[in-house]
C-alpha cells in the first residue's frame, strides 16, 4: 500500500472502537498509521489511561533523519536508546552506542521477565520476548573494557583536537598552520608526542625562522599550544591517540543472520575526560562523513549513531567547530547516518543542529527551579501545536514515558503523542564482566587493534636530526642562517651537503617531488580538519 492509499484519518486501521475515541485521539492515531516498516515505540497516553490500540512509531526510512532523546537524570533515556537500537538490529540496521554509565552493555545477553516487565508490556500490548542482539564492544584507548579505539593525531585534526585542548580561537587556527607545516613537511603525527616534537622545534632556535614560512605563527601562541600538550599529556590522554587507527567503517557491519551489529563504545572508564570523549565521538561521526558513499534515500538506514552526553560537546565550542558539526550533520543524512544527540534538554543543543534532528523522544522534565522552568518553557516551544498542555505533561510523565513526534513516511511532523514506552528485550542492565571480557577477546576484531604499534613518525625524525646535529663537527667557516636552509635554493657544494643531510635524516620530505600533484604532500582534510585516510 502506498502512502497516497493510507486509511482515512477517521477510522485508522488497527484502533478498535475508534468511532468512541476522543476526536485528538483519533488524529493522533492516524498520524502513526504508517504503511512501511517501522519501529514500535510504546502506547499512546491520553487523559491519565494508556490505550494499547493506538501505537506510537517511527518509520523506518525516516531514521537518517537524525533525532533527539532528551530528559532529566532518571527518566529512562537510556532504555530508550535499547528498545529502538534492538529494532534497528532486528532490520538489519548497525547501531552505534556511547555507554558511558555502563549499563548499556546488557544489550548482547537476553533480558530477564519479572512483573515491571510483564506488566508493561500488558499495558502496551507488547509481545515481550527476551533477546540478546550481536555486539562489539570498544574502549577509547583500550582505557576498560573493549577493543582499543584510537585515532592519529593527523587523522584526529586541528579542530578537534583545539576542542580537547581547550584551546581559543586564535590557538585553534594557529595549530591548523602547524599541522599544515607538519603535513608538507612530511611529518606524520600518529601520536602526542609527535606533535610535541613538531611544536617544541617550532618554539626552538633552529626551528623560529620556519613559524614566518607558515603564515605569521607567534611564538608566544606556540608556547600556549606546547604548555596545553604537556598538561595534556600529563593527565594521561597518550593512549588515546596512537595506532594501528581505528577503521570507523567496523561500525557498518552486519552479523551472519542478518542483523545488524550494535557497536557499544564503553566509556565509564573516561566518564572524568568529559570533552575527550565527547570530541572522540565526533572524530567517529567525522570519519564516516568523508568515508561513506553517497545513497540518498534509502529504505533503510545505513547505521544509527547515538551521541549521548551530548551537552558536553557542545560546551565552550568555538564558531568554527559548531559549524563543522552543523554542516556534518546536515550532509551525511545524505550518506544514510542518522544521528540520535541524547541529552537533557532540547536547549543543549544549537538551534541549527536542533533544526536539524526530526525524531523527537522527550521523557520528563523537573521544574524545581527558576532555571528549570525556563529550560521547560524552552522546551514546549521547540514542539509543533499539540492538544495537550505539555508543560504540565512533561513535569508529570513517569518513567518509561515520554512525549513523542517523529516524521512521517512522508517527512512532515506527526501530532504530539504522549507515550508509555515498550520494555527492552535484552538485559536492561550491564553483563558481568568476565563475560564482556570474554566476548572483547574472542571478537576477531581484537588482535586487529589490541596492541599499539610506535612507529616512526615526527618525533623519531626530529629527534634523529637534533641526535645527527649533534654529532656534526662544527663546520670551519660561518654557516648560511637556518632560515636558509633545505628551502629548495639552486644548491653550490656547500649546500648541497647541507640539504643532503636534511633529506637524508628523513626530516623534511622534498616538497620538489609533489609539485606535479594536485594536492601534493598536505593532507587533505574534511569539514573538521580531519585527515582523510587511504585504506
Amino acid at each position: 500500500m502506498t502512502d497516497s492509499e493510507a486509511p482515512p484519518a477517521k477510522a485508522p486501521e488497527g484502533v478498535s472502537g475508534a468511532p468512541a475515541l476522543p476526536q485528538p485521539v483519533l488524529e493522533i492515531a492516524s498520524g502513526y498509521a504508517f504503511t512501511g516498516p517501522a519501529l514500535d515505540l510504546g502506547a499512546l497516553l491520553w487523559d491519565g489511561r494508556c490505550l494499547p490500540d493506538v501505537q506510537i512509531r517511527i518509520p523506518l526510512p525516516m531514521l537518517n533523519r537524525h533525532g533527539l532523546v532528551a530528559g532529566a537524570t532518571g527518566t529512562g533515556k537510556t532504555k530508550t536508546l535499547q528498545l529502538i537500537a534492538e529494532q534497528l538490529s532486528a532490520q538489519g540496521v548497525p547501531v552505534f552506542l556511547a555507554d558511558v554509565k555502563g549499563d548499556v552493555s546488557g544489550i548482547s545477553a537476553p533480558g530477564q521477565e519479572n512483573d515491571k516487565v510483564r506488566a508493561r508490556a500488558g499495558e502496551v500490548r507488547q509481545e515481550w520476548t527476551p533477546a540478546g542482539f550481536p555486539c562489539e564492544f570498544y574502549a577509547l584507548g583500550g582505557t576498560g573494557h573493549g577493543i582499543p579505539v584510537r585515532a592519529t593525531i593527523t587523522s584526529f585534526g586541528p579542530v578537534l583536537l583545539s576542542k580537547v585542548l581547550q584551546l581559543n580561537q586564535t590557538q585553534e587556527q594557529s595549530l591548523g598552520l602547524i599541522f599544515h607545516y607538519a603535513d608538507q613537511k612530511g611529518l606524520e603525527l600518529v601520536d602526542l608526542k609527535d606533535l610535541r616534537a613538531v611544536v617544541t622545534f617550532l618554539t626552538s632556535d633552529e626551528g623560529k625562522s620556519e613559524l614566518k614560512g607558515i603564515g605569521g605563527l607567534s611564538t608566544a601562541t606556540a608556547g600556549v599550544i606546547l604548555r596545553s600538550l604537556t598538561a595534556f599529556e600529563a593527565q594521561g590522554m597518550s593512549p588515546f591517540f596512537g595506532e594501528p587507527e581505528f577503521d570507523t567503517s567496523e561500525l557498518s557491519r552486519v552479523a551472519g543472520d542478518g542483523r545488524g551489529t550494535v557497536s557499544v563504545l564503553e566509556l565509564p572508564d573516561v566518564q572524568d575526560k568529559p570533552q575527550l570523549f565527547s570530541t572522540f565521538l565526533m572524530w567517529l561521526l567525522a570519519d564516516l562523513f568523508h568515508d561513506l558513499p553517497e545513497v540518498g534515500d534509502v529504505d533503510k538506514p545505513k547505521l544509527v549513531f547515538f551521541f549521548d552526553e551530548a551537552h558536553l560537546l557542545f560546551n565552550d565550542a568555538s564558531k568554527a567547530f559548531l559549524d563543522a558539526i552543523t554542516q556534518t550533520v546536515r550532509l551525511i543524512r545524505s550518506k544514510g547516518v542518522g544521528v540520535f544527540f541524547v541529552t537533557q534538554t532540547p536547549k543543549d543543543v544549537p538551534g541549527n543542529v536542533l533544526a536539524q534532528l526530526g525524531n523527537r523522544v522527550q521523557h520528563a522534565l523537573r521544574a524545581f527551579t527558576p532555571d528549570d522552568q525556563k529550560a521547560l518553557k524552552s522546551t514546549v516551544k521547540t514542539f509543533p501545536n499539540s492538544p495537550y498542555d505539555l508543560e504540565e505533561v512533561l513535569t508529570a510523565l513517569g518513567t518509561g514515558e515520554a512525549v513523542v513526534t517523529v516524521l512521517s513516511e512522508k517527512g512532515a511532523p506527526t501530532p504530539v503523542a504522549a507515550t508509555r514506552l515498550r520494555a527492552p528485550e535484552s538485559l536492561m542492565g550491564p553483563v558481568d564482566p568476565a563475560a564482556l571480557d570474554r566476548a572483547v577477546g574472542q571478537s576477531p576484531l581484537y588482535g586487529r587493534y589490541a596492541e599499539a604499534v610506535d612507529r616512526e613518525s615526527a618525533y623519531e625524525k626530529l629527534t634523529a636530526r637534533e641526535a645527527q646535529a649533534a654529532s656534526s663537527p662544527a663546520p670551519a667557516a660561518p654557516a648560511e642562517p637556518a632560515s636558509s636552509r633545505g628551502r629548495g635554493r639552486k644548491a653550490d657544494d656547500q649546500d648541497s651537503s647541507v640539504v643532503e643531510q636534511v633529506v637524508g635524516s628523513g626530516v623534511f620530505k622534498s616538497l620538489a617531488r609533489s609539485l606535479g600533484t594536485q594536492i601534493g604532500r598536505e593532507i587533505t582534510r574534511s569539514i573538521f580538519g580531519t585527515a582523510r585516510r587511504r585504506r
